[in-house]
């Protein structure tokens, strides 16, 4: 069956939601002919070697030589009569769906989620934390952000740390990023943001007048840019950063009462960094690097993990905290709310087929079973659509049927046809029956008093304010002197490739106001006079 290529036994919970599959996920509507024997037959062969098996088209047929073409004579020209030739060139220039506009490079493996303490489950009634050694299987995905399917492993940028997690109740998607807080909190300036650092479009080549003149213009990302043009910015490969949500959500309980929560993700390998040289040798030395180290700590039994936190907050210390909590360029200071274990996600598996396995994966923030909800945090609200919109793109209206995203438990709604319609839920009704009628969950518990707002629409644009420097400032003098200098090392690097002077003036007045050594030297560095 579908995840016959996962080793799902190893995941307990997971061999009963298997069989269960088996016996009706492709069961057959009519005794004298099952629909779904060539899609069995199919999935059995799936990890047959080459050896057992013989050359056919598409469609089942023998044919003699994969390079064989029908022509006129054997100088003459090709005929349309080669199927052969044209299904193959025809597939060939359909390969690939289109690449992420954003996380557009990685790697990822398969492995399981544990519960290591009661800790979840006394914040939240989700099944998947419900007793201490509890194992969900998981897929992962590490990606670096902004630049294209070729970009190299190492180059100055976020990173993305998703994680499915395929639960008894439906899938649970934890897409992280390695940095704690991001650039922005108005969703709306996310394309821009993500435009500015793609090709010019007349030159074609990557512009750092556009990246500059972005962030001079929005001083809510200070904070975040001074993370990425430190060491942080180039991690050592995947395995060596932490995750974060950065988005704010909710735990509720079976009784409705509930808290905001960020998730954290602790590397267990210890944090690794290149510094900018290192991080360049390295990206023409193997710009592969992240996806190989990944690949090969696992097939050598060096099973990479990462230790889940959550941090926590009634909604009466939220509304008392020094920073709006739905604010995602804002974090969480541990010091002001501790880090709380509640498991450990660990990877054992690499991808049998990454095209299937690691490519086709998509993430959403809205898969979340009862017990997880999501806050007004507005950048989570655009998420909740974007991601799973981004996916319906790349690989269609049924992606979710896809093995790889496909939730264990079974799914029955009215949600038919479209195109690579695989499982079209048989003969059931396709609207909400009363001949046939399908039964609905019990609403887990009153969320009436969760969302409350008072006021009316309005068009809103955040505006920059001194609380933006304070994290930034915090960041500057945790530094140690050699990180310090490694920030400005790489600041002037990038800064100085800009041509326009008054986007190097106003950006280093940005950094002079988070700290006046950091400006100075910053601005001496890119020839700029304060």
């Amino acid at each position: 069956m579908h995840f016959s290529g996962y080793a799902a036994l190893l995941f307990s919970g997971a061999a009963t939601a298997i069989a269960h599959a088996d016996q009706t996920k492709r069961d057959a509507s009519q005794p004298y002919f099952d629909i779904y024997q060539g899609s069995n037959e199919q999935d059995s062969i799936i990890n047959d070697a080459s050896t057992q098996l013989a050359y056919t088209l598409s469609g089942g047929e023998a044919f003699p030589n994969p390079f064989m073409s029908d022509r006129l004579g054997t100088t003459g020209p090709l005929l349309i009569s080669s199927t052969n030739l044209i299904e193959s060139l025809a597939h060939f220039v359909r390969e690939r769906v289109p690449e992420r506009t954003v996380h557009a490079k990685g790697g990822g493996a398969h492995g399981w989620f544990e519960v290591t303490t009661p800790v979840a489950a006394n914040y939240s009634m989700a099944s998947v934390f419900s007793e201490v050694g509890k194992r969900t299987p998981v897929t992962a995905r590490f990606s670096t952000i902004a630049g294209n399917l070729g970009n190299a492993d190492s180059v100055r940028d976020l990173r993305g740390l998703a994680f499915k997690l395929r639960t008894e109740d439906g899938i649970l998607d934890w897409p992280f990023l390695n940095h704690p807080v991001f650039w922005l909190r108005d969703p709306a300036k996310f394309p821009h943001f993500i435009r500015s650092q793609k090709r010019n479009p007349q030159t074609n080549l990557l512009d750092h007048n556009n990246f500059w003149d972005y962030l001079s213009a929005n001083n809510e990302s200070t904070y975040q840019l001074m993370r990425t043009m430190s060491d942080l910015g180039t991690p050592y490969g995947f395995r060596h950063m932490n995750g974060y949500s950065g988005n704010t959500f909710r735990a509720v309980k079976a009784d409705g009462s509930w808290v905001y929560i960020k998730t954290t993700a602790m590397t267990d390998q210890g944090i690794m960094n290149n510094t900018n040289d290192e991080a360049i040798v390295q990206a023409g030395v193997n710009p592969d690097f992240g996806v190989q180290d990944l690949y090969d700590s696992i097939a050598a039994g060096n099973y990479p993990s990462w230790t889940i936190y959550w941090q926590t907050m009634t909604p009466q210390q939220a509304e008392n905290y020094k920073y709006n909590v739905l604010d995602l360029t804002k974090e969480w200071l541990v010091e002001d709310v501790p880090l709380q274990e509640i498991g450990r996600i660990t990877l054992v598996q690499n991808p049998t087929n990454h095209f299937s396995e690691v490519e086709q994966i998509g993430f959403d923030p809205a898969n979340m079973p009862y017990g997880l909800e999501p806050t007004e945090d507005p950048t989570l609200q655009a998420r909740l659509f974007a991601y799973a919109d981004a996916q319906r793109y790349r690989t269609g209206i049924n992606g979710k049927q896809l093995p790889v995203n496909c939730p264990l438990n079974p799914v029955a709604n009215f949600l038919r046809d479209g195109a690579m319609n695989f499982n079209n839920q048989g003969k059931r009704p396709n609207f909400w029956s009363q001949q046939d009628l399908l039964p609905l969950a019990p609403r887990p518990y009153n969320d009436d008093n969760h969302t409350i707002w008072t006021g009316g629409a309005v068009k809103y644009l955040s505006m920059p304010t001194e609380l933006d420097f304070d994290l930034p400032r915090i960041f500057w003098n945790g530094l140690s002197e050699r990180d310090q200098n490694n920030l400005i090392y790489n600041i002037v690097s990038h800064l100085g490739q800009t041509t326009d002077m008054a986007i190097r003036i106003k950006q280093c007045k940005i950094f002079q106001h988070v700290n006046a050594t950091l400006g100075a030297a910053i601005a001496k560095g890119v020839n700029v006079t304060l």
